[in-house]
């Protein structure tokens, strides 16, 4: 029957090829006459590299089907991959949910909320990919693997039908044109979406470049009259970028050379190609903003996305009063306790104890505080992220019986009787008469979250040096790069440039992972950390121990690790890694999301690994704790007297 199906489907598409097709509309076959507009030849190859993506994947089928000698199915579907890669940079940026169906991981999902708990079974080329690499599939899945072909197929065709319908800008075409670059270097390369077979990733780059480069054939004539010159840079950069990567050894790839000497000058002066072409850029809000010139600017970022307010702003005045009430233990239940009571600047905002310990000295709290440091650069907060906002999260730690045990009202209450607090929420806030401000409990809220959103970091030596500043990385630490981004894999869960869970290339959306943990460091574990994580939410079973993917910035500094605290050195955790996590160490962990083979990492690869995150770190303009802390009425002399950061 599914023989049967997919030879339909076959029909339907040769007959496509015959008739009317889907995705070709008036100005396709214009191109031919070069009679319109960059757009509707950008539309048009576009539409044409859907139906050769078609044709690629009929090819596929028919030698699963005849059973073609393995290595010539293998070499179909590498060329059905890279015919995907042409069309990957505009799929994904307008018709993600079914970009996703096509090449979306090869892992079991199971929706939020979703009550009934039903499991969402991968399909598309990762999952194709597991047939072929790093084994042969056997006789009895020949089935299952036709099954999958007609899937992606039919999901094609949603695509096909979609972009029939798509109508283009400039803008976006550029904005996705930049988008399609750093894709490459944060998830192409790396392997995110071969991981079976990695060895594939730098064809496959060649294969995006080149679709990149046909979409600037569109716009080539006009940036000519515009700037001859950068015409001829962009396409020079474009010429070297592919002759690199087809020069290349697919094992043991550079990354760090085509990121420095190849990527970033190609983002770059794609940004301005559009400027000389008048295209004016988004200005809306964005995680990474739209102006970006590489994935690397010092402002890529903007904290105030992730904020709950769509036209927030932090401001100096709200980062010095949060700042204020970070380090002010009359937040606390008991005056005596403050945020940096387990942040504390000097151990990048974290705390060197497994657990902190828990209100007024009464055992510790349930796991290891996480550094604050580039917080606000994430779509959820805490271990199993919980919480989207760090409003809600100054609010929750606040009233948590074991952390702050006091109370917002309480504080907001408290804060008022301060003739200097009331000057400094005024401030904030701008409200105009101090006296007759109110402070509020959102307010209190705002701020600290004003605060913890002033604490992006992201000039590390490992910045600089992609910038430019050539000197301030050892040889060890680049080789780390390289590791961290190749044969560790670490790049595809941690993603460049900040090194967490957040999504590349918009970084908008932060991922949780299933580890196996254990409850205590050692390479023969007998149980598994208890700690049920992101299950406790929901009481979805395919999420239990699922804890988010943090940043990896100023990991030297944030010692022990795990959310349990469980590994006190890097090294621990490296190893843990090597070996397959939870799984990889022999406990059973049927839902982990860490692949469980072993990396067979070399004691000099370690080594490098280790020095390339020292070269992440990045404290500047943080350890300073206010002087003195704002003062109450000489009626509530002993709040006068309480301790910056608190006792304890």
């Amino acid at each position: 029957m599914l023989q049967i199906l997919f030879w339909l489907a076959s029909a339907v598409f040769t007959a496509a090829l015959l008739g009317p097709m889907a995705c070709q509309r008036p100005e396709a076959s214009a191109v031919r006459q070069g009679a319109t507009r960059p757009t509707e030849q950008v539309l048009a190859t576009y539409c044409q590299n859907l139906v050769l993506l078609d044709s690629a994947l009929v090819r596929l089928g028919k030698s699963v089907e005849t059973n073609a000698p393995i290595a010539a199915q293998r070499r179909a579907f590498r060329q059905a991959r890279q015919r995907y890669k042409q069309v990957e940079f505009l799929a994904e940026y307008y018709q993600a949910s079914l970009a996703k169906l096509l090449n979306g991981p090869a892992i079991i999902e199971v929706a939020d909320y979703d009550q009934e708990q039903r499991k969402i079974m991968p399909e598309g080329l990762q999952v194709i990919e597991t047939y072929f690499y790093p084994e042969a599939y056997a006789p009895d899945q020949h089935a299952a693997l036709l099954n999958q072909l007609a899937l992606t197929r039919s999901s094609l065709r949603g695509l096909r039908n979609s972009a029939a319908i798509l109508v283009l800008t400039d803008r976006h075409v550029f904005d996705a044109l930049r988008l399609g670059v750093f894709r490459v270097v944060t998830l192409g390369l790396p392997g995110f979406d071969t991981p079976a077979s990695p060895e594939a990733a730098v064809l496959e780059a060649v294969a995006s470049l080149q679709a990149l480069r046909a979409t600037l054939a569109a716009y080539a004539p006009a940036l000519r009259t515009r700037d001859a010159a950068l015409a001829g840079r962009l396409d020079q950069t474009l010429t070297t970028s592919l002759a690199y990567l087809k020069s290349a050894p697919t094992t043991d790839f550079d990354q760090l050379i085509f990121l420095t000497k190849y990527a970033n000058p190609l983002s770059q002066q794609l940004r301005q190609a559009q400027l000389a072409l008048g295209i004016p850029e988004f200005t809306e809000a964005r995680a990474l903003r739209a102006s970006v010139a590489t994935l690397f600017d010092s402002a890529a970022f903007n904290p105030d996305y992730f904020a709950p307010q769509s036209d927030a702003r932090t401001t100096p005045a709200q980062v010095a009063l949060g700042q204020q009430l970070f380090f002010d233990p009359a937040l606390s239940g008991n005056g005596s306790r403050s945020c940096a009571s387990c942040h504390q600047p000097a151990r990048g905002f974290a705390e060197n104890r497994t657990r902190s310990v828990a209100f007024a000295g009464k055992g510790t709290v349930s796991r290891n505080a996480p550094t604050l440091l580039n917080a606000a650069l994430q779509r959820t907060q805490y271990h199993d992220g919980r919480l989207t906002y760090l409003e809600d999260q100054a609010a929750d730690v606040l009233t948590n019986p074991t952390e702050m045990h006091g109370s917002l009202v309480r504080a907001a209450a408290l804060l008022r009787q301060s003739p200097a607090y009331q000057v400094a929420f005024a401030q904030a806030f701008e409200t105009t008469d101090a006296t007759k401000a109110t402070i509020t409990e959102n307010q209190v809220q705002r701020a600290l979250a004003s605060y913890v959103r002033s604490l992006v970091r992201l000039n590390s030596p490992f910045d600089r040096y992609v910038r430019g500043e050539t000197a301030v990385l050892d040889a060890a630490a680049r080789r780390g790069f390289n590791v961290y981004m190749g044969k560790g894999k670490c790049g595809t869960c941690h993603f460049m440039p900040l090194f967490n869970g957040n999504v590349a290339p918009t970084f908008e959306r932060t991922e949780t992972e299933i580890l196996g943990v254990p409850a205590q460091a050692s390479l023969h574990p007998k149980t598994i950390d208890p700690d049920p994580g992101k299950f406790r939410l929901q009481g979805i079973e395919w999420q239990r121990h699922a804890f988010k993917t943090p940043t990896l910035r100023n990991i030297a500094l944030t010692a022990p690790y795990m959310h349990n605290g469980a590994y006190q050195t890097l090294e621990e955790v490296i190893e843990f890694y090597d070996r397959g996590g939870g799984a990889g160490l022999g406990l059973d962990v049927p839902n982990q999301t860490l692949p469980p083979e072993k990396l067979n990492l070399t004691k000099a690869e370690k080594s490098d690994l280790l020095a390339f995150m020292h070269a992440l770190t990045d404290t500047t303009h943080t350890q300073k704790a206010p002087q003195r802390l704002l003062a109450f009425p000489a009626g509530m002399a002993r709040l006068n007297k309480r301790v910056v950061g608190g006792n304890y």
